[in-house]
């Protein structure tokens, strides 16, 4: 444990301790499913904005669909452990506005800018926000699986969302993008927590009303457009209900997906988490070469295969440093602070969060240097 250091102001960072994993836990199959069941979105969603839907009105049906899903389960667990989750309400409550709601918004408003795939690139950056945030406050440098993986898991890709063509770039649209990896990098910071006892049912669907509520709030005032209609879109080849892309849109690739993505990154601490997500560019690919006939480029693939050898670089480095899952670190806001950005940038990543102060998921090494 690292004790407070009340000469240099630098807040206390201990090392909690967490359950064992392994190379090929449940959690990181989780993870992948997750990142499969996120992917549909694009499907689902392409096959609604053909027959006129906008994708305001796309993530107002995804997000509020689910929070009507999950209502009763979420009601059960208030009713019954409201004593004992009643202090994360407002934890619950960040997690909607941040990773759900203000994320896809922020995606969106890239895409009006930039072209598809350099949006993709400025969201999944999350990770690399990560490993840079606990640097930043443990002091403790990545390891060089960790920082090679990295590389790697980038490389690939840039080579996934085949960016060797002319894109369109604007300031605007880089900040829009680079907002939507702030918010993803919250996701998996917020949803890597095990010190609570907040369900993840709870975490995902009391998240999903709050979300819901800020889109429809964007909606009504304009700031996000909306337009529904009934007509039968094309999916997979074939002329379906409008019902079928919406219930997939809601039961799939958020009801499921968070489910799982929520329980997957408790188990695995949000590094590892982050980079698995990566293969969510993968997926997207895959599916849309099976249901929309894109079949995927040779430079591709090739990316896959580099995402793929950067989370094992990732994984491994994990397991290398520790026989648990990778460590948690909780920052101590109550130790004497001093001038310096890193005891504001701690204050700030505290206000909300949880009682107990911020944690950043194994995303450093514990052991000495």
């Amino acid at each position: 444990m690292t004790a407070p250091n009340p000469s240099s102001g630098t807040p206390a960072v201990r090392p909690m301790p967490a359950a064992r994993t392994a190379l090929g836990s449940p959690a990181l199959l989780l993870a992948l499913i997750s990142a499969a069941a996120f992917a549909l979105s694009g499907p689902f969603a392409k096959s609604l904005f053909d027959v006129g839907w906008t994708p305001g009105a796309a993530v107002a049906v995804r997000i509020g669909g689910a929070a009507v899903v999950l209502l009763v389960p979420v009601t059960i667990i208030l009713v019954r452990r409201w004593t004992t989750v009643k202090g994360s309400l407002g934890r619950i409550a960040i997690y909607g506005v941040a990773p759900i709601a203000l994320c896809q918004l922020f995606y969106f408003n890239a895409v009006q800018h930039l072209s598809v795939g350099v949006a993709l690139l400025l969201e999944y950056l999350s990770p690399v926000l990560l490993v840079g945030w606990a640097w930043f406050m443990t002091r403790r440098r990545p390891r060089l699986l960790t920082i090679i993986g990295g590389a790697s898991a980038m490389a690939g890709l840039v080579l996934v969302l085949d960016l060797a063509g002319d894109q369109r770039v604007s300031v605007a649209g880089v900040l829009w993008g680079l907002g939507a990896a702030v918010c993803s990098a919250v996701y998996f910071v917020m949803s890597a927590r095990t010190d609570d006892d907040v369900p993840p049912v709870l975490m995902a669907g009391g998240g999903m009303a709050v979300g819901a509520v800020l889109i429809l709030l964007l909606g009504w005032t304009g700031l996000l457009p909306m337009a529904f209609t009934f007509n039968n879109p094309v999916f997979a080849g074939a002329e379906v209900s409008w019902l079928v892309p919406v219930l997939g849109l809601v039961l799939v690739t958020t009801v499921f997906a968070y489910l799982m993505g929520i329980v997957a990154t408790r188990g695995l601490g949000s590094k590892v988490a982050s980079f698995v997500a990566l293969f969510e560019v993968l997926f997207a690919v895959v599916w849309a070469w099976l249901l929309l006939w894109e079949m995927p480029r040779f430079i591709q693939l090739l990316g896959g295969v580099a995402i793929m050898a950067g989370v094992v670089l990732v994984r491994l480095d994990e397991l290398r440093g520790s026989p648990v899952r990778g460590g948690t670190f909780e920052v101590d806001l109550n130790a004497p602070a001093g001038p310096g950005g890193a005891d504001a940038a701690a204050a700030a990543a505290g206000g909300g969060l949880s009682g107990a102060g911020p944690t950043v998921e194994g995303l450093a090494d514990a052991g000495p240097r």
